[in-house]
């Protein structure tokens, strides 16, 4: 048995102990025999224990630190959001023309697409509006299409190039309230997340800091 392990998960999976840690208010000495008694462990294990406590409170409050640091990079930063938006997954092995011509008629009527090139699909992520103008170019080549979905657009300061842990620390955010993403891209300041349209209303409470 990995001590140390166990005495962590024990403290994650009681929230009142963990932030009793966390703000430095616990008594060591009582909560290492407690988890003793509790996991049944042995009396010759409360040294261990008690170490595994202390190096999970300095473990906590880093994360809060860096926590805190996140939370106001965000608090400066710009959402804008674009509703009827699709997404549509093609297949690789397109004649690349068409998807140039593809870029440059969408724009052509002051639209916007984004196109992200993986290893065995290409994902369109733009308006409803030029779904047919898709269709012209890759009706045949289309793996998935996803509609009614809303694109976020997360602005933030230059700092966030400084700051580590920004994107776990929001994809832990959207996981947490149950939130599906169903795609993510970013380009500098710029973050941007495609979520479904039933869940604008909850995303746009959890990105408010």
């Amino acid at each position: 048995m990995n001590l140390t392990k166990e005495t962590e998960k024990y403290v994650l999976e009681h929230p009142s102990i963990k932030d009793t840690l966390n703000k430095g208010l616990i008594n060591y000495s009582k909560l290492s025999r407690q988890i003793i008694k509790e996991l049944n462990l042995k009396e010759k294990d409360f040294d261990a224990v008690l170490v595994a406590l202390r190096r999970l409170e300095y473990n906590l409050k880093k994360k809060k630190s860096f926590e805190k640091q996140i939370k106001d990079l965000l608090k400066n930063t710009k959402l804008e959001t674009k509703n009827k938006m699709i997404v549509c997954i093609v297949e690789k092995n397109i004649f690349y023309n068409n998807l140039l011509e593809l870029q440059k008629e969408i724009k052509n009527q002051k639209g916007e697409i984004h196109i992200v090139e993986g290893v065995h699909a290409i994902t369109l992520i733009t308006s409803q509006e030029f779904e047919e103008i898709i269709n012209k170019y890759f009706k045949n080549n289309i793996i998935k299409k996803s509609k009614n979905l809303v694109e976020i657009i997360m602005r933030s300061p230059e700092s966030l190039e400084d700051v580590p842990g920004v994107m776990g620390y929001l994809y832990s955010l959207f996981s947490q309230y149950g939130i599906n993403i169903v795609e993510t891209m970013s380009c500098w300041t710029d973050t941007i997340f495609v979520i479904a349209e039933k869940d604008l209303e909850k995303t746009m409470k959890i990105l408010s800091f």
